[in-house]
């Protein structure tokens, strides 16, 4: 193998799995809800919108139901 390679004739090409992966939305949250996630990505150095994500795909793994009481 080489030592040095010239990548700079090379072509970029998108990843064709990447729509796959994940899918850009729009949602309305709470002015807290954001803050508190923020805070979390100072703390942990991690966007706020990666964490939401990750909060989200656990709740998906360990099939977490929500509870909903409507007041009479």
């Amino acid at each position: 193998m080489r030592k040095e390679y010239n990548f700079s004739k090379m072509k970029g090409r998108k990843d064709p799995y990447a729509k796959r992966l994940k899918k850009q939305v729009t949602i309305r949250m709470g002015i807290d809800i954001i803050e508190y996630f923020k805070l979390m990505s100072e703390n942990t150095g991690i966007p706020y919108y990666n964490l939401i994500n990750l909060y989200l795909w656990d709740c998906v793994q360990s099939g977490r139901k929500i509870s909903i009481k409507w007041a009479s």
